[in-house]
């Protein structure tokens, strides 16, 4: 676990031992504790609780950086969507627990909050799957990312299609 967010985050250890090691990716003394328990079990994948952790990047292109240089590791998105207020690709870590990274598609919270109590938004909020690939593609064509972060319609849809 320890070298995956190692390699996921391009983590560095601020410290560890035998059973706990405490992870950074910038200037904060650690992000991330991993701890081994001694009678740990594994997580049941369809228990109630913690749905996903999430890490916002400032840019679509920081966004596709990101998946290319996880991509070069082995490490592929579970799924992409534009939900509309973000962008996200979801990972999955070894013991199954969801990150989310995503960037804003909106300059601000207002109108993020605009849009998520807009009827495109009650009818599907959950968003629009997109393939990493293609939007590599339209960054690398030059195409603005205002164009690429916004919300497409695909009509309703709820939770249960993509769980």
């Amino acid at each position: 676990m320890v070298s995956f967010y190692k390699t996921f985050l391009n983590a560095t250890a601020s410290y560890e031992n035998e059973f706990a090691s405490f992870l950074t990716y910038d200037s904060e003394h650690h992000r991330i504790a991993i701890v081994a328990t001694p009678n740990g079990t594994p997580k049941v994948p369809t228990a109630a609780g913690l749905a996903h952790v999430a890490f916002t990047f400032n840019t679509l292109s920081d966004l596709a950086l990101a998946y290319l240089q996880r991509k070069a590791h082995g490490m592929e998105p579970s799924g992409c969507i534009n939900h509309g207020p973000t962008t996200s690709m979801y990972y999955r870590d070894p013991d199954g627990n969801q990150i989310e990274t995503q960037v804003d598609n909106f300059d601000t919270a207002e109108e993020a909050s605009e849009y998520m109590s807009s009827e495109a938004f009650r009818i599907n909020p959950v968003g629009a799957d997109f393939e990493p690939e293609e939007l590599v593609r339209r960054l690398k064509a030059g195409e603005d990312e205002r164009e690429i972060k916004r919300p497409v319609d695909v009509g309703p849809r709820s939770l249960e299609s993509v769980l």
